[in-house]
């Protein structure tokens, strides 16, 4: 279990991965991931926990746009 939370963590690191994106690589639900990151990952190591949940802050806030884009792609495309 520690090494699948350190291995999630360093991949959304790495890529500025969001929860989906994680859970898709890693083989592993939605909720596995916001459990492993919000809970677990900070008795593990703080400070990967911050940076990984910078990251998930800054993926909450810019979810409108992304959404936004994704509906102007798709009627674009009709």
């Amino acid at each position: 279990m520690t090494n699948r939370i350190l291995l999630t963590a360093r991949y959304i690191v790495a890529n500025k991965a969001t929860v989906r994106q994680a859970a898709k690589a890693m083989g592993i639900s939605k909720s596995t991931v916001h459990s492993d990151m919000g809970e677990r990952l900070k008795k593990l190591d703080k400070d990967l926990y911050f940076e990984v949940r910078h990251i998930l802050e800054h993926n909450l806030a810019v979810r409108h746009l992304r959404g936004g884009m994704a509906t102007r792609k798709k009627y674009k495309k009709e």
